[in-house]
């Protein structure tokens, strides 16, 4: 008996809230962009690492519903005011639903889709509007201009600006330390 040992997650800022984790699927490695979701394989450690394995088959139906997901959700963080975006993500949107119903121990909600490839691509857009819903301002790009992810600013005071000190921040640090110290 082997023990299945899970994916590690190779882009530098996993476990955002679902749509920012999905936008966070590109990142920059070394100057040079990486893709997740460039393949079926990608797709399936994505799922993995988000708990979704279970519920949404790795297959090209579910790639293309996410990309067209994070195309919207992409657009709308860089210009929530876009239209196509907005109905680019109400598109992905319409289709699932929240099936509410009372079950013996209380009240349950199930998301269903109308094919079940849909499933992360609609729980990433609705966790989109979640964030909207609760404090819009937080959704974040990082301030580094070669970053191209996004976060969630949970900062107590809301002035987080890269998306990690240990990498964005701390070049952002070193040049400017950099820039003081040369001659002009």
């Amino acid at each position: 008996m082997s023990l299945q040992v899970p994916p590690r997650d190779p882009r530098p800022l996993p476990g955002e809230p679902l749509s920012l984790d999905l936008l966070n699927t590109r990142w920059n490695s070394g100057g040079s962009p990486r893709d997740l979701l460039d393949s079926v394989a990608g797709l399936a450690a994505w799922l993995e690492f988000n708990g979704l394995a279970d519920r949404a088959g790795a297959d090209r139906a579910t790639l293309d519903a996410l990309l067209t997901a994070r195309a919207a959700i992409g657009r709308l963080v860089d210009d929530r005011d876009d239209p196509q975006a907005r109905t680019a993500l109400n598109a992905v949107l319409a289709h699932g639903w929240i099936d509410r119903r009372l079950g013996p121990d209380g009240p349950v909600d199930e998301v269903r889709t109308d094919d079940p490839g849909w499933l992360p691509a609609w729980q990433a857009a609705a966790d989109y509007l979640r964030l909207l819903a609760e404090a819009p301002e937080r959704i974040r790009s990082c301030a580094h201009p070669d970053c191209v992810l996004h976060f969630h600013d949970i900062s107590k005071n809301g002035t987080r600006r890269w998306c990690s000190m240990a990498s964005c921040g701390n070049r952002a640090k070193a040049s400017r330390h950099y820039a003081r110290g040369k001659p002009s």
